[in-house]
């Protein structure tokens, strides 16, 4: 069955496992989530929930938003996201999707929004080489050459060059959940996730059949 959750990012630390090993996690604040409107086929040609994370003041809501969360019967919330569930048509507009959804040792696709990292040179961009250091070498950690001479006289699209780095959209597939408690919101994800701390994560069961 499909299952979805959106979290947001505590930070890391580290347990350990039965046996003694350690073991690093990222630490998420893992709903609750309240669905805020139901898609169904016959309506809109699909099945799929819209869940809504972390309460905000009403005035901070617009009123489209405040219009939309007050049909719903649901406190405004700051983030708005949906998902196509195979059980969506068992869920009701008002349910909560709590951190019990997932068990341990489940495997999860986790996305986010990568850290931003400024303006950065092809080296740190690209993970180009540099030139050489010594003997009296003036070319260290340029881009490289911009092309041909008169044709095509132009530097080709696609050339990897100096530019802002981070800020994009990222899946890390197949990790797998340490712990899940439901009663204090909290998951714990193995390894890395992207994005800044406080930062908003979509946790997606992994698809079967993927190693």
């Amino acid at each position: 069955m499909r299952k979805a959750i959106l979290a947001r990012k505590l930070g890391m630390t580290q347990i350990f496992d039965e046996d003694g090993r350690l073991i690093p996690v990222t630490v998420l604040e893992a709903g609750p989530n309240s669905v805020v409107q139901k898609k169904t086929v016959e309506n809109d040609g699909y099945s799929a929930v819209q869940v809504g994370f972390i309460d905000i003041k009403e005035k901070k809501a617009n009123k489209p938003r405040k219009g939309h969360f007050a049909k719903a019967g649901v406190a405004p919330k700051k983030y708005l996201r949906e998902f196509r569930l195979e059980n969506a048509a068992e869920l009701n507009v008002g349910d909560e999707i709590k951190a019990d959804i997932f068990t341990d040792g489940d495997k999860v696709d986790v996305t986010g929004i990568s850290k931003g990292k400024g303006f950065a040179g092809t080296v740190k961009r690209w993970g180009t080489h540099r030139g050489p250091m010594t003997h009296g070498s003036g070319y260290h950690r340029g881009p490289g050459s911009m092309g041909a001479c008169s044709n095509p006289g132009r530097v080709m699209k696609g050339k990897k060059l100096p530019g802002h780095l981070g800020v994009e959209k990222v899946t890390v597939q197949n990790l797998t959940i340490v712990k899940a408690d439901a009663d204090k919101n909290v998951i714990l994800i193995r390894g890395g996730l992207p994005g800044p701390k406080n930062g908003l994560l979509m946790i997606k069961n992994t698809v079967k059949g993927r190693k």
